[in-house]
C-alpha cells in the first residue's frame, strides 16, 4: 500500500496570503520646479494618481506635470507650509499618501518597496542622500522624515521655518532611500535661506530653553553653531572624502548657521533695552 505524500503548505491550500497594497496617492508641492520635477515625476508611475499642488508658478512647472497622465494640478496661493501642506492632503482622494517635495527623487529600491509591499503600519519613516549636482554625499544634517501615511491619522504643524507630521500611528523605517536632488539655480537657495533664517530665529527666541532641542539650544549661543558646522560636516560627516560636492554642502550648511547668527544678534539688539 503505498503511502500519501504530505501536504505542501502554500497559499493555494489554505495559508493566509498577505493583503494587497491599499492605492496611494503621492502629493508632490510646486514652486517654479523646471529644474526638478520631470525626475521627481519619472518615479512615482506605480502610484495610483500623483496630485501636484502649485503655488501659482510661472516657469515650465506646470507644462511638466500635465504631460503625465496621472497626474492631477491643484493650484492655491502659498501662504505658509503648514497650510499648504494640510490643502495638499486635504485634495487627496485615498486613503494613504505619499508626501513629497519637488526635489525628491525616489531610489530604485525604494520604489520597489512602494509598489509592491503591503502596508502593515500606520506611517513610515524614510532617510534621505543629499545630493550636489546630481553627486549623492556619503552623509549630511538632513533629518529622516515620515513621508507614507494615512492623511485620516495625520496633520502638519509648524516648526520654525518648516513643518512637522502629526501623527497618530505607529511607525515604521522604509528600506529605501530618497534622494534629495535639488538642481535649482544658486540665487533660489540664497533667497531661501534668508527667510528660513528668519523663521527659525522667530522660534528659537520664542521658546524657553528646556522646550528646544540640544542642536537648538547650541544655535542659542550665536557664535558656537558656525564655528562648529565645518568641522562637522568635513570631518563628523565624513564629507571631506566626497570631493568638491562635499565642500559644498559645508559651505551651505555653514552660511546657514551664520544667517541664523546674524538674526539672532540683531533680535538681541533690538529687544535690549
Amino acid at each position: 500500500m503505498s503511502r500519501r505524500p504530505p501536504a505542501v503548505r502554500h497559499e493555494a491550500s489554505g495559508a493566509t496570503s498577505a493583503p494587497p497594497r491599499p492605492p496611494i496617492t503621492a502629493l508632490v508641492l510646486t514652486f517654479n520646479e523646471e529644474a526638478n520635477l520631470e525626475r521627481v515625476l519619472a518615479r512615482l508611475h506605480w502610484a495610483e494618481e500623483i496630485v501636484v499642488l502649485d503655488s501659482y508658478s510661472t516657469d515650465r512647472t506646470l507644462e511638466i506635470a500635465r504631460r503625465h497622465p496621472r497626474v492631477r494640478v491643484e493650484q492655491r496661493p502659498f501662504d505658509n507650509h503648514v497650510d499648504q501642506w494640510n490643502h495638499g492632503l486635504r485634495c487627496v482622494r485615498t486613503p494613504w499618501v505619499l508626501s513629497l517635495d519637488a526635489d525628491y527623487v525616489l531610489s530604485d529600491e525604494l520604489v520597489a518597496e512602494l509598489r509592491d509591499q503591503p502596508l502593515e503600519a500606520g506611517a513610515y519613516l524614510a532617510s534621505f542622500r543629499y545630493c550636489i549636482g546630481g553627486r549623492p554625499l556619503r552623509g549630511s544634517l538632513y533629518p529622516a522624515r515620515v513621508v507614507l501615511f494615512r492623511t485620516a491619522d495625520a496633520t502638519y504643524v509648524a516648526d520654525g521655518h518648516t513643518q512637522r507630521l502629526q501623527i497618530a500611528a505607529p511607525v515604521r523605517r522604509l528600506s529605501g532611500c530618497i534622494f534629495h536632488d535639488d538642481r535649482k539655480p544658486l540665487a533660489h537657495w540664497l533667497d531661501a535661506q534668508r527667510r528660513y533664517a528668519a523663521l527659525e530665529c522667530a522660534k528659537l527666541t520664542a521658546l524657553p530653553d528646556a522646550a528646544l532641542r540640544r542642536t537648538d539650544r547650541v544655535r542659542r549661543l550665536k557664535w558656537l553653531a558656525p564655528l562648529v558646522m565645518p568641522w562637522y560636516c568635513l570631518l563628523g560627516k565624513g564629507l571631506l572624502l566626497d570631493g568638491w560636492p562635499g565642500l559644498y554642502y559645508t559651505c551651505q550648511r555653514t552660511y546657514f548657521e551664520l544667517l541664523l547668527a546674524l538674526e539672532l544678534f540683531e533680535h538681541d539688539r533690538h529687544s535690549t533695552p
